[in-house]
């Protein structure tokens, strides 16, 4: 585990359930084979858009309880994923460009926030026979019902696009932004392609470095090629770590 001042990068794989379970191994693998083990977290989704339970499933239940036994990190993410809500001002801005109908968390109020969180929770602890690591909310988007909840679900981690903080206090424990890639467009893809080959000159200084992989990104070889070519570059200068490391 590295040290309290040693820099590390922390990876992740969003959105994982029973209906992606083919580019989840994929990108599982991937990062297993750069990070010299399983070193990533994974952000487990219940119900992915209501279409995909993880309730019921037993065989990609067992498989997500062999990814935590090896030590994979599992994270809270969300409920659905999808956002049915309404939203208003900036919330609609966020919602219309930054995701795609993906904010969950972004219109709730406390009281839907707190059920879907605790439910979430029970459901892939009792799946993984272990506490889970946090919670993230999908597309990183949290409004102030989900702060609200959030702040007294007793999660240990939570994180949005620019840092990792510990709800029960507020205190930040990592900053600057996640490196991530889009499948949507091409302008999308052609823009996280460049932000990552940025980041991997410009976000070296920072103590902590985020990497997150969707599974849309296995449908174009130029993002995998930009993701190996980051994890490449990051692992050569860094030790890949644990969210947990950011607890102590």
């Amino acid at each position: 585990m590295p040290g309290s001042d040693a820099k590390r990068l922390l990876a992740s794989i969003h959105d994982v359930g029973p209906g992606f379970a083919g580019p989840i191994d994929q990108l599982a693998a991937l990062l297993e084979k750069r990070l010299n083990g399983p070193l990533f977290a994974m952000l487990v989704v219940p119900n992915h858009w209501g279409e995909h339970p993880l309730r019921g499933n037993a065989a990609f239940a067992a498989r997500l309880r062999q990814w935590a036994d090896s030590g994979v990190e599992m994270f809270v993410h969300g409920w659905f994923h999808r956002d049915t809500a309404r939203h208003r001002g900036a919330a609609s801005l966020k919602a219309r460009y930054m995701t795609a109908s993906e904010g969950e968390f972004l219109g709730l109020d406390q009281a839907e926030a707190a059920r879907r969180m605790a439910d979430g929770r029970k459901l892939i602890e009792d799946v993984i026979g272990r506490e889970t690591a946090g919670f993230i909310a999908p597309a990183w988007l949290y409004g102030p019902g989900a702060e609200a909840a959030l702040a007294e679900s007793g999660f240990a981690l939570a994180e949005d696009h620019m840092r990792v903080w510990k709800p029960r206090t507020g205190e930040i424990v990592a900053r600057g932004p996640v490196i991530t890639w889009a499948s949507r467009s091409p302008w999308r893809t052609a823009s996280s392609i460049g932000f990552a080959a940025l980041a991997r000159h410009s976000l070296h200084p920072l103590r902590t470095v985020r990497l997150a992989v969707h599974p849309g990104d296995v449908t174009k070889p130029e993002l995998l090629a930009s993701i190996d070519t980051t994890l490449a570059a990051f692992t050569a200068r860094r030790s890949a770590g644990r969210y947990a490391d950011l607890t102590g």
